[in-house]
């Protein structure tokens, strides 16, 4: 099979889920940087704004608050990983990237997710891992989101859209098992 360096990035990566405690360079945030600030958007909006955050007391808030909103709900309607009192959203990743976005612009959390998989991509690519995430969305549902909206510098307007924790994986994952009927060919 023909060998190409994207398509093995892309077959490389995974979601790592436990991390080093090696701070991450601040060449390879700027690498990251430049990949997402390169990903399209619709009409070429940019409805974009990134946060980096290397604050780990602000994550470990962070993570209070979204447990405190998670738990609300009956065990069937959360993750089960909440019933450990040691997990972390974050994953103590020492790098989580926050995207917000006006909420308004219809293709906000599409244009989102494209930009946070160049983050994953490059990622991968300078031999970093990632997880991408969507659970910090709790965080903005409590007493504190105005608090952390202002921590994270979010703009006028602006919401969570997703993050991605991004650190030295100390976890080694297969790769996850591909689900048959995920294709039609219309010719």
């Amino acid at each position: 099979m023909m060998s190409n360096a994207v398509l093995d990035t892309i077959a490389a990566r995974r979601s790592h889920r436990a991390y080093q405690d090696t701070p991450v360079s601040q060449e390879h945030i700027d690498l990251m940087l430049k990949a997402f600030l390169e990903s399209p958007s619709a009409v070429n909006k940019q409805p974009w704004h990134i946060s980096v955050v290397r604050n780990q007391q602000l994550l470990d808030d962070m993570n209070a608050a979204i447990r405190a909103e998670v738990m609300k709900r009956t065990a069937a309607d959360r993750s089960p990983r909440f019933e450990d009192n040691k997990f972390h959203v974050f994953y103590h990743a020492p790098l989580v990237f926050f995207l917000s976005a006006d909420p308004t612009w219809r293709y906000a959390a599409l244009d989102s997710g494209i930009a946070v998989q160049n983050i994953a991509l490059a990622a991968e690519s300078l031999g970093l891992g990632s997880v991408i995430l969507g659970m910090p969305r709790d965080a903005f549902a409590g007493e504190k989101a105005d608090e952390f909206k202002k921590a994270l510098d979010f703009k006028a307007g602006e919401e969570f859209m997703i993050a991605i924790a991004v650190g030295h994986p100390a976890d080694d994952k297969p790769a996850h098992s591909i689900q048959e009927g995920h294709i039609s060919y219309i010719d």
